[in-house]
């Protein structure tokens, strides 16, 4: 078992849910984003301004998912060069639809975990390196991929399925759990957008989804305004509320204002505005960074609009989006991050932000 242990050490293999299920989750989302979230928006502003050049862009861009996925995770999980490079074709197979479904992104997770660690463990271990660390990179990712991918395809779509069914059925109660849920994983040192991307949460899921993280996002920017003025309210309302979580973790009651704000923008969300996320599942996770949530609903108009399943984008859309992502989060959390600074809950400088 010793000697098990310096090997793993070695190769530096680290079985650990940091390991898997924050580092290499994060790195996929950038993964996600440096691929099918950018191809999205190209792909929209160029069939918006009829460029097709963008649009043809757009589209190469979203091919590259899965092996944008695969390398993203490679990378957080420190594998050498042959490793990583081979994983190319690891995230190809499992992100393909006709083996994993809808349940792409994760069947990518786990099948490049597999694949890149037993990679690690035999890179340059013998003297025809070149060939042994593709070979087995790519003949377990593959094969993993083959032979899982159905089975996390169906559970992956039948969770997701079941979380957005039970939106539709009960709005209300389902409005509250999804917007803080994923508003707190937006948060925390994981990735919402790959886990809205792994379970394929649209329609008011994806809805719910988004008003949430928008809740922490824009939130925690207006709560923040006075310790960190204009810079922070930039880097957190369009970057990212994670920025806050050594304040989290120093005084949690900070967290009580974008908390509170998501269990009431969730339902307004589902039940006033109806609000649909029906663009790409990982933009449900994103809120407002760099805007590619609100991009991801206006895409969904523009895909409805064309399938004949909406008239038109009214005003009252446009409203609902604006109150949703920006103007009721601002509102609501600096509301009641007023009430928590009266009675002592949130001290002077306990938002205070390094930028």
């Amino acid at each position: 078992m010793e000697k098990f242990k310096a090997f793993l050490k070695r190769k530096n293999i680290v079985i650990s849910a940091k390991r898997y299920g924050i580092d290499a989750l994060s790195a996929m989302a950038q993964g996600l984003f440096a691929s099918l979230l950018m191809g999205t928006i190209l792909s929209t502003l160029g069939e918006q301004a009829g460029i097709e050049l963008l649009v043809l862009i757009g589209g190469y861009a979203k091919a590259a998912t899965g092996p944008a996925m695969a390398i993203a995770i490679g990378y957080a999980l420190q594998a050498p060069p042959l490793v990583l490079f081979s994983l190319a074709a690891v995230g190809t197979a499992a992100n393909a639809s006709e083996i994993a479904g809808a349940g792409g992104p994760l069947a990518v997770l786990i099948v490049t975990i597999f694949a890149a660690e037993f990679g690690k463990a035999v890179s340059k271990e013998t003297k025809i390196d070149i060939l042994v660390t593709p070979f087995v990179t790519i003949f377990v990712g593959v094969g993993l991929a083959l032979w899982w991918g159905p089975g996390i395809g169906f559970v992956a779509g039948g969770v997701g399925n079941a979380i957005m069914w039970a939106t539709e059925l009960q709005p209300f109660l389902m409005g509250i759990l999804v917007s803080v849920i994923v508003g707190i994983a937006l948060t925390l040192p994981i990735s919402s957008a790959a886990i809205c991307a792994a379970l394929g949460l649209t329609g008011l899921a994806g809805g719910a989804a988004l008003a949430g993280c928008c809740a922490q996002m824009v939130g925690f920017a207006v709560l923040s305004f006075r310790e960190n003025r204009w810079g922070g309210l930039v880097a957190q309302g369009i970057g990212t509320s994670m920025l806050h979580m050594g304040n989290i973790v120093k005084n949690p009651r900070i967290w009580i204002p974008a908390i509170l704000s998501s269990a009431i923008t969730g339902p307004l969300a589902t039940c006033v505005f109806r609000l649909e996320m029906n663009g790409a599942a990982v933009a449900s996770g994103m809120g407002t960074c760099g805007l590619v949530g609100q991009i991801g609903v206006y895409t969904g108009w523009i895909a409805d609009i064309a399938a004949g399943n909406k008239a038109g984008i009214s005003a009252f859309d446009w409203a609902g989006l604006l109150l949703i992502c920006f103007v009721l989060p601002a509102v609501f959390t600096w509301l009641f991050g007023e009430l928590l600074r009266r009675i002592g809950w949130i001290r002077k400088n306990d938002l205070k932000l390094d930028l």
